[in-house]
């Protein structure tokens, strides 16, 4: 049903398209465009840890900052 409502609301060009992906041409490039941006999501994330754990590795305590809280 839903496939027949799109071949009549679509253009030649996308029905054509469509019809020839095996009619669930829409459905693979969300799914094709969901791998890309888990794709780039992980490798920002793994990206971040390097560079966290690159730091910690390097960090220089000379550096740091006595922190004390406040009473207010």
């Amino acid at each position: 049903m839903m496939i027949d409502f799109a071949n009549t609301i679509a253009c030649s060009t996308c029905r054509v398209t469509m019809v020839e992906g095996g009619g669930d041409a829409a459905g693979w490039s969300i799914f094709a465009l969901l791998i890309i941006v888990v794709a780039v999501l992980s490798l920002v994330g793994f990206f971040m840890f390097r560079l966290v754990k690159r730091e910690r590795e390097h960090f220089d305590p000379a550096f740091s900052d006595d922190f004390t809280p406040s009473d207010h």
